[in-house]
């Protein structure tokens, strides 16, 4: 586990407020607003009606009429307008709250107050609209990226688009609730969890020797079978996420394309 530092990084914020706050982001959300009353946060799909993702988030309740959601910055607008359209004959209000959010990553971390960052194998908390000092080091985007990559939490606009399933993500387990009642997009994440979770492509890490950028092809035995979608280079090598066919599997050596220049590489488990 790294040193722990601290880092203020880009997160939109949206509240949704209103008599029918709960009642209808139950319908909205792949998580169960009971699970996120009781826990004080969880993350959650956002999902488009044949059941591909919208958005990736944090769902916070701040009482029972007010929660808000935290995104990927850049996304925020695009979740509003989403909720928007599903928003009918409901006494809800959605909107965009100013914020800063600092992450802490690393050692001693979750002794902190702060919204639970679940990424595996990393100790990790985010602060919303606090004013942080003396939580171990000020780190720097490229130590949070590191960190999210070692630790194979997807991003939106990198592992995440308009065509991404959520069983491809590899964080259904803490995401969804396969207990709650229907939900917009349920269906496909349903079935596909009854037929054992079999999809296309898995999210996969990397490791590469050399410099090996967003966009990268990979090759395994002279195939195409994805491309790296985040990387961070340092000491020579490249550490980096990757969505890959699911034929490939961890321990697999691959070939990264780079300008025409091949570099060897292995695909490593991500923790759970």
């Amino acid at each position: 586990m790294p040193d722990p530092f601290w880092v203020e990084i880009h997160r939109d914020l949206v509240r949704v407020a209103g008599p029918d706050a709960a009642t209808f982001l139950q319908g909205q959300i792949s998580q169960d607003i009971d699970a996120v009353r009781a826990r004080g946060s969880a993350w959650s799909f956002l999902l488009q009606p044949q059941g591909k993702v919208d958005a990736w988030l944090r769902v916070a309740a701040a009482s029972d009429d007010e929660y808000v959601l935290d995104v990927d910055g850049g996304f925020g607008e695009d979740v509003i307008a989403r909720l928007n359209r599903f928003k009918l004959r409901v006494k809800v209000d959605v909107e965009p709250l100013e914020g800063r959010c600092v992450a802490i990553r690393g050692d001693g971390a979750s002794e902190q107050p702060g919204l639970a960052a679940e990424w595996p194998g990393i100790e990790g908390v985010d602060l919303i609209g606090h004013v942080v000092g003396g939580l171990g080091r000020h780190g720097t985007v490229e130590d949070y990226e590191r960190a999210r990559i070692e630790a194979g939490v997807p991003a939106m606009g990198r592992e995440i688009t308009i065509s991404t399933i959520p069983a491809e993500l590899g964080v259904n387990e803490r995401s969804v609730s396969f207990t709650k009642g229907c939900y917009t997009g349920q269906e496909l994440v349903a079935r596909i969890d009854s037929r054992g979770g079999n999809v296309p492509r898995h999210l996969r890490g990397l490791r590469v020797d050399g410099v090996a950028p967003v966009g990268a092809r990979v090759e395994h035995d002279g195939r195409d079978v994805g491309e790296i979608t985040s990387a961070v280079t340092g000491d020579g090598c490249t550490s980096a996420l990757a969505m890959l066919s699911r034929s490939v599997q961890p321990l697999a050596d691959v070939t990264v394309v780079v300008d025409g220049d091949s570099h060897e590489g292995t695909v490593r488990a991500l923790p759970a």
